[in-house]
Formats: C-alpha cells, structure tokens, sequence
C-alpha cells in the first residue's frame, strides 16, 4: 500500500506536470524542426549542389550491388527492400535536424536566461535586516546600565 501512495505523491507533484507539457511541447517542436530542414533547407542545399542526402546510400548486400550496377537511379527505399544498405544521406540528414535543434533550443533557453537576468536585476535590493530580539534587549539592558 505504501508504494502505490508513494507513487501517487511522485505523480502528483507540479514538477511531474511540468516534465510532461515540456515533452509535449518538444516533440511539437522536433516536429516544426524537422518539417524546417526537410521541406526548406535541405531543398535548397540539394538545389545549390544538386544534390539530394536523403537517398544517398552505399549498397552493401550483393542484390543490391547488382540492382544499382544495372540501374544506378534506384531509390533508397527500393534499394532497402532488395538488401543492406548504408544509408549515409538520412544519417547527414538527421545530423543537420539535430544541430539546428540543438541551436534552436539553446537560443531559446538562452533569451529565457537573460530575461530572467533582466527581471532579477530589477528587483531593489532587500532592505538589511533589523536587529533580532537578542540585539534588542541587549540594547534596553545597555541603555538601563548607562543611566546609572
């Protein structure tokens, strides 16, 4: 019985809530990121060097050697189907999402720490602390002696 109420205080905490729309919101964000680089960048990149990573691949299985030796033009996905391949285009493809993910968020997390910065810098310094009651009656007790 203990753990399940260990649980339900582990999943009901405000940190578990924030993990969860965080995670959310990052797959909604890898998915903006790779539609970026697949219908937009790498275009270009494929327009400005002709050429296209996403279909680059080295055949390894003999089926495959044979099949592009006969037609050199044969797609990644026909190619995969006939054997291994080594399929270095999606892996530069991948890579390049991956970097501009990484600098997207670091961006991101970055213009939230110099807010945060900015906003912690305009706060006035708290005032000093006013004396505690030991200082106070040491105060009333100094005073009373130097009547005398």
């Amino acid at each position: 019985m203990g753990l399940i109420k260990e649980f339900r205080e582990f999943a009901l905490k405000g940190n578990m809530l924030d993990l969860a729309v965080g995670v959310i919101i990052g797959a909604a964000f890898g998915s903006i990121v790779n539609s970026l680089i697949k219908d937009m960048i790498m275009p270009v990149v494929g327009m400005a060097g002709e050429v296209d990573f996403t279909n680059r691949y080295i055949p390894l299985g003999a089926k495959v050697r044979e099949a592009v030796e006969a037609n050199p033009n044969i797609g990644l996905e026909e190619a995969r189907k006939l054997g291994s391949v080594l399929a270095y285009g999606s892996f530069i493809t991948i890579t390049i999402n991956f970097l501009i993910l990484a600098l997207c968020i670091f961006l991101v997390v970055k213009a939230f720490n110099s807010a945060r910065r900015r906003f912690e810098a305009e706060k006035p310094p708290a005032p000093p602390p006013g004396p505690t009651n030991e200082e106070k009656l040491l105060t009333e007790i100094r005073d009373l002696l130097a009547r005398r």
